[in-house]
């Protein structure tokens, strides 16, 4: 657009990243419009509870739920006021009470600010939640598609970036098909925890309505589909703190999964690349470059997530009936985390749905130890007929005439007497395959399938 000057300054909102790193459903509930649609929405809510118990006239709550409109709101006064009194609802208040003429005099009666900002976000939170489930569920279907066609293409594991044993493919994604069966369980049991109206007034007593006040609590709930809390959480914020932290756990294995395909994607290893779209991962000087985009950002969105979920717990360490600053710091962590989560979760979908595994290459790496990576297979196999110590020690022999003078660990053992006494050579051909030492990997693969297909 001509004349038109960007103006967002992070990531979440830039014209240039927001899509990268976040969505635009997880973004509209978390924008500035939606969160005053929901200050509204919890006011509106409150005047209908209070008029269902008898605190207010119905007529008044009629009124408000009619008149407050957000495309009624000046929100360049709003912004102005709030610069001013350092939080969003009084600004709002004032603006609820002109709309609705008479009835305005009940507008929030007997909340306190945070009540309402709480009660919106827990809303904002529920419907996040929703978005993050889908997402998993999603994901878990394409992991188990991936599982269940590699479950027997062998590959070489490795331990401390060694090749360690062969283990599969299809074992590999199991493993992470299985953090997300649990991330969905997680996500299940957190959200009657977290999805709760907050109504206690001022210091959290409901002193404001009186006698009235848990029934007020409770048609309030009834009217935004939340839960009721135990006690006040006004300063109780292990709820927010812990939905948060879940999305750090999700991201966590994001994380883990990009580290996983930037390293096997690497000219060296060669064994999967993320699904082919002409220019992404283009370098502007190295025309044969292919990065691992999607795992790049899934692993950024992983650390700057991590980081959110410490300043959540921090913020639970509050002050008293209410807190003079933590607070605060739930405003910049909780958008910014399901923005970024969501991003990384579509970057997930996009890299493990369409990802290109290369087979043939995994079995050529799987072979470039020339057969060192069985040495344990050879060891067990040899320890009935000579001892487990001893048919180490031959082992051990063999692989170190390997590294040190070349040739397969086949062809050193079928040059030892120790082995040839028990062995043939089609006997020590079949040892030394690294797809026929692949342990319970398979089965570990159909007993995950199955597990997920539970949840």
């Amino acid at each position: 657009m001509s004349g038109f000057i960007p103006a967002a300054s992070t990531v979440v909102d830039s014209i240039l990243y927001r899509d990268a790193f976040g969505t635009a459903a997880m973004r509209n509930i978390f924008s500035d419009h939606s969160l005053i649609q929901r200050y509204i929405d919890v006011e509106v809510a409150l005047a209908k509870a209070e008029a269902r118990v008898g605190v207010i006239p119905a007529d008044a709550a009629d009124a408000i739920a009619r008149e407050s409109k957000i495309e009624r709101i000046d929100f360049d006064h709003m912004r102005h006021e709030t610069d001013i009194v350092g939080y969003p609802i009084l600004p709002l208040v004032h603006q609820l009470v002109a709309m609705c003429g008479d009835a305005g005099r009940y507008v929030h009666w007997g909340a306190t600010t945070q009540d309402i900002m709480d009660t919106a976000v827990a809303l904002q939170v529920r419907d996040a939640l929703d978005i993050i489930d889908g997402d998993i569920r999603a994901l878990r279907k394409i992991l188990a598609d991936l599982a269940v066609k590699h479950r027997d293409t062998p590959m070489a594991g490795r331990t401390h970036l060694q090749q360690a044993l062969p283990v599969t493919f299809g074992y590999k994604v199991a493993i992470w098909l299985a953090m997300f069966d649990r991330h969905q369980e997680r996500l299940a049991q957190l959200r009657p925890r977290v999805a709760v109206v907050e109504f206690a007034g001022a210091a959290g007593t409901l002193a404001s309505i009186g006698e009235k006040g848990f029934k007020v609590q409770k048609a309030l709930a009834e009217e935004l589909g939340l839960g009721v809390p135990a006690t006040t959480w006004h300063v109780a914020r292990d709820g927010f703190a812990e939905a948060i932290n879940l999305l750090a756990l999700v991201t966590g294995s994001l994380g883990k999964i990009a580290l996983d395909i930037m390293i096997m994607a690497s000219t060296e290893f060669a064994e999967v690349y993320e699904p082919f779209v002409k220019g992404r991962g283009a370098s502007s000087t190295m025309p044969q470059k292919r990065n691992p985009i999607s795992s790049e950002l899934m692993l950024a969105a992983s650390k700057a997530v991590r980081q959110h979920a410490g300043l959540m717990v921090d913020a639970m360490v509050q002050d008293f009936e209410r807190a003079t600053g933590p607070w605060h710091a739930e405003w910049i962590a909780i958008p910014e985390s399901f923005i970024l989560s969501a991003g990384a979760l579509h970057q997930a979908k996009f890299a493990l749905g369409g990802l290109i595994v290369d087979t043939d290459q995994m079995k050529r790496n799987l072979g470039i130890s020339r057969g060192l990576i069985v040495a344990e297979a050879v060891m067990m196999g040899m320890a009935p007929y000579i001892g487990r110590q001893q048919a180490h020690d031959v082992v051990y022999d063999a692989c170190r005439t390997v590294n040190e003078k070349g040739g397969t660990l086949a062809e050193a053992l079928a040059a030892l007497p120790a082995v040839t006494e028990h062995f043939d050579r089609a006997a020590i051909d079949r040892m030394t395959d690294p797809a026929n030492y692949l342990g319970l990997a398979p089965q570990m693969v159909d007993r995950a399938i199955a597990l997920s297909a539970n949840n």
